[in-house]
């Protein structure tokens, strides 16, 4: 009987995504960790030095930092006092919130921006920066159509990325031409004029991430 290839061990502390429950076994854990190794990279001491002055033996420090054990309060009283920190830091990027924006397929908000009147439709596919956010981030996906017109004069604040998705075109950023095809993409100023020009392969469509600073911030 042919025996199955075993599967080669994974290194120490990287974490299996395909495991029952994957990282968020042991999210706490990794948060911790990664808070004590940063804590004591910017001390600029070892694990054996750190390890010494809390009184655990370097293999156990190198655990807690991989987030591969749970280390018991009286563990992070003993880190917190060695690395001058209060045990409350260890939890901080655990307790951060962290929001996603989940859009089904073809459920983008359809909104209004320049060009839409041109035959451009926009979808929303996110918004990040929430109400006091300095930076800015709208994600869409562009759709172009027989329908919609060559408009190569937007302009508007910040920094804009295009990936083609669907279709060719000739995008104009400035003085300067770009054909695009699928698979295709662009980063640039968006306040130099910029848009299709050429609409060569119908329907378009393709991905815009644009980016600005909130303004008075």
């Amino acid at each position: 009987m042919t025996k199955e290839p075993r599967a080669a061990p994974r290194p120490q502390g990287e974490q299996n995504p395909h495991q029952l429950g994957g990282a968020r076994a042991n999210l706490l854990e990794v948060a911790i960790g990664r808070e004590v190794r940063s804590f004591r990279v910017k001390l600029g001491i070892t694990v054996a030095d750190l390890a010494a002055a809390a009184g655990l033996s370097p293999g156990m420090l190198s655990k807690i930092e991989n987030g591969l054990t749970s280390p018991s309060l009286t563990t992070l009283q003993t880190l917190s006092t060695a690395l001058g920190v209060p045990v409350t830091a260890f939890f901080r990027r655990f307790e951060e919130r962290r929001d996603a924006v989940y859009v089904p397929s073809g459920q983008g908000l359809v909104i209004e921006r320049r060009g839409t009147r041109a035959g451009h439709q926009y979808q929303l596919l996110g918004h990040s920066g929430g109400a006091n956010g300095p930076v800015v981030v709208e994600p869409y996906l562009i759709t172009l159509t027989q329908d919609s017109d060559v408009f190569p004069l937007f302009q508007h604040e910040g920094l804009e990325f295009l990936h083609v998705l669907e279709g060719e075109v000739v995008y104009r950023h400035a003085d300067q031409l770009y054909h695009l095809k699928p698979g295709d993409s662009l980063f640039f100023d968006a306040d130099a004029p910029h848009g299709p020009e050429e609409m060569v392969k119908l329907p378009i469509r393709f991905l815009s991430v644009i980016s600005y600073t909130r303004e008075g911030l």
